[in-house]
């Protein structure tokens, strides 16, 4: 039995859940999610708690048990506390700034970048070398940092760029002096 797929998701006060066919449907004070799930896995809800219970052994089974039980976590997470993402930029004259709806990023590039907040993701500039993404759906707020990120990822000699708060950049040591060669 799967560790994960076998705890029993609490459903929180405020949070109204419903599950019609393989559809789960989550509202709460954020928002709602919808998402669709495999037909074989069998959800149920007694007592203010949600069990994700599957049909047999079989390695797909396995897989869609913990799999659709975490799903499920995350959208009540999600409607109840929301998901954020934090980013820093490094190097001289890059920074971040918020203009009504959109995010703009001096990159050193001979343009600034600008990217807009979509309906489900938002982002705040708290400092100009950090932005924060918000948002109640964890993979969008995922991927809308990993946009973010690829418009200017770090690189592997000074680490300018942008990065996930926290993450390692292995730094290279770049060319060998004169005289190396003989």
């Amino acid at each position: 039995m799967s560790r994960i797929g076998r705890k029993a998701i609490a459903v929180p006060e405020g949070v109204e859940l419903k599950i019609e066919g393989n559809t789960v449907t989550v509202k709460g004070p954020k928002g709602t999610l919808s998402q669709s799930f495999s037909p074989a896995m069998k959800l149920t809800l007694e007592n203010g708690e949600l069990t994700v219970s599957r049909p047999g052994d079989d390695k797909e089974y396995r897989s869609l048990h913990g799999l659709t039980r975490t799903l499920i976590g995350n959208m009540v997470t999600g409607v109840t506390q929301g998901f954020t993402k934090e980013l820093e930029i490094q190097g001289v004259g890059y920074r971040a700034a918020k203009q009504g709806k959109e995010l703009v990023l001096n990159l050193g590039y001979s343009h600034q970048v600008i990217v807009a907040d979509t309906e489900d993701v938002s982002t705040e500039v708290p400092a100009p070398n950090k932005i924060t993404v918000l948002g109640i759906d964890k993979q969008k707020v995922g991927q809308f940092a990993a946009d973010i990120r690829a418009k200017r990822p770090p690189e592997p000699y000074k680490g300018k760029g942008i990065r996930y708060a926290g993450e390692f950049v292995a730094h290279k040591e770049g060319k060998a002096g004169k005289g190396a060669k003989e």
